[in-house]
């Protein structure tokens, strides 16, 4: 009879995935996995695979858990308005459980271009951001806030891509109060010639 695991696979895979996010693929050794995750390296085998298996499904994790975030800011808003704004926030200041930066981007400038299983899934992820963003905008356009005359799927891939750009430079010392400048001004872009 198989022993019980003595631990909690989502637990430990938010521990990997956490890890890959801070240092990257490269950068992170089994070694420094076995000991962030709090496992041995046989059951890290045992459950997850090899070190590359083990990214994508920190991956896959990353992706759920922001989809996950996503929808609830989405969710607790009133507007459409407060909803993108509210994103901007919540890129730009993080949470505890979901710091500044993007590893998905990471991800893309580290592995995509040379790994055509990270390439996909961050595409893929990437794709679910921005139709959430579309939804965002088409409600806001139906209720009337948002009155820019470029169609929805196009605000969404320049609100996706403004996101981004975010992302990447919360994680530096940069300003706070240029990026969310910078959500401010997304939001007039949105209310199109007043």
């Amino acid at each position: 009879m198989g022993r019980n695991k003595e631990f909690e696979e989502d637990e430990v895979l938010k521990k990997a995935m956490e890890l890959f996010w801070l240092q990257g693929y490269e950068k992170t050794s089994m070694s420094d996995l076995v000991e962030h995750m709090g496992i041995h390296r046989k059951s890290l085998y045992d459950t997850f695979g090899d070190k590359h298996s083990l990214y994508l499904k920190a991956i896959d994790c990353y992706s759920l858990n922001t989809s996950e975030a996503l929808n609830c800011v989405i969710s607790q808003a009133k507007t459409a308005r407060e909803g993108i704004k509210n994103i901007f926030s919540l890129m730009i200041d993080g949470t505890e459980e979901h710091p500044c930066g993007c590893f998905i981007v990471n991800a893309v400038t580290e592995m995509a271009m040379r790994d055509k299983e990270v390439d996909e899934k961050a595409e893929e992820a990437l794709a679910q951001s921005e139709r959430l963003m579309g939804e965002l905008i088409r409600k806001g356009q139906k209720d009337g806030e948002f009155s820019c005359s470029l169609s929805a799927d196009s605000l969404a891939e320049i609100l996706h891509s403004t996101l981004l750009g975010v992302r990447v430079y919360a994680r530096t010392s940069g300003s706070r109060e240029k990026l969310h400048g910078l959500a401010d001004n997304f939001l007039l872009l949105l209310k199109g010639n007043h």
